[in-house]
């Protein structure tokens, strides 16, 4: 079942599971939870060398993972179960070089008796303009 935490308290929760993790999770390490809970998850991440391409701009497989990830803690903050993928897309907008400071926001939109349906963007904190847009599906009936 989801978290039902919020605001400060669902921010300790998601970062002791990023912080504690030896999977996956692991490549979260530092992205910092800004805020949380009804659906949203916010974070920011400055964008480092471990997180970019040959020509230091922000990895596009990156990009995918914090949608995966950020959409992923926006679900839990809900009493369900935080699922697994059906689908995931992204739309590449704008690139974010090393040094930028990017914030990103994940909402759900609706959660159904089986599919849960979260929407993510990820922004320059200095402009607001847009990095890129994915939306996630997941399947969250478990019994």
């Amino acid at each position: 079942m989801g978290t039902r935490k919020k605001g400060v308290e669902f921010v300790k929760h998601i970062t002791e599971i990023i912080t504690k993790s030896k999977g996956f999770e692991n490549h979260l390490q530092k992205v910092k939870i800004l805020d949380g809970g009804d659906g949203v998850c916010r974070a920011e991440l400055k964008v480092e060398q471990d997180h970019v391409n040959l020509y230091k701009f922000l990895h596009g497989g990156y990009i995918v993972t914090l949608v995966d990830m950020i959409t992923t803690y926006a679900l839990m903050s809900k009493p369900c179960h935080p699922g697994v993928s059906v689908d995931l897309s992204v739309n590449f907008l704008n690139g974010a070089k090393l040094g930028d400071d990017v914030i990103i926001e994940a909402s759900l939109s609706k959660v159904g008796k089986y599919l849960a349906f979260i929407d993510c963007t990820l922004k320059h904190k200095k402009d607001d303009k847009v990095v890129a847009k994915g939306t996630h599906l997941k399947y969250v009936k478990f019994d």
